[in-house]
């Protein structure tokens, strides 16, 4: 985890709901990803260079595999662990976006780290059907930390 950006963040307690998203998702305690926060400028660029979008944007994911939900990749026994990929988010906008929803910061940015994490492992919100997967993903986890998904 590395928080590149100003604002003040609880990051044990989003590290935790990371490695709880993974362990339910049924990947092994030394499944390797990287959360990073960064600002506004930063995920602008990001969003910029790699999606062809303009501005800031709540959370990008760039995995290393196309892996399929629900599906956890085979280890090589005694290999290396398996390394999922990179979540960036811009509390600074997700803070803002909170806001205008009427929605708690915690709630969002909890969302956003299970959002994220649900990206690198393969799930996806480009249609209907996948979406509602995905978002029903969304809940459950959040539920059992406490926090809800708009």
């Amino acid at each position: 985890m590395a928080d590149e950006q100003d604002d003040p963040l609880d990051t044990e307690t989003l590290r935790s709901l990371a490695e709880l998203v993974l362990v339910e998702e049924g990947f092994a305690p030394d499944t390797e990803m990287t959360l990073f926060f960064v600002s506004d400028e930063v995920i602008a660029d990001y969003n910029s260079r790699f999606m062809q979008r303009v501005g800031p944007t709540d959370v990008l994911a760039f995995p290393l595999e196309h892996l399929q939900p629900g599906v956890v990749p085979e280890r090589v026994r005694n290999g290396p662990p398996v390394i999922l990929g990179d979540v960036f988010i811009a509390p600074s906008y997700v803070s803002a976006q909170a806001g205008t929803n009427g929605i708690s910061f915690d709630d969002e940015i909890a969302l956003m780290v299970v959002h994220g994490i649900l990206h690198l492992l393969g799930y996806d919100h480009g249609g209907d059907e996948v979406a509602e997967q995905m978002e029903e993903r969304e809940r459950r986890l959040l539920q059992l930390v406490g926090r809800t998904r708009a």
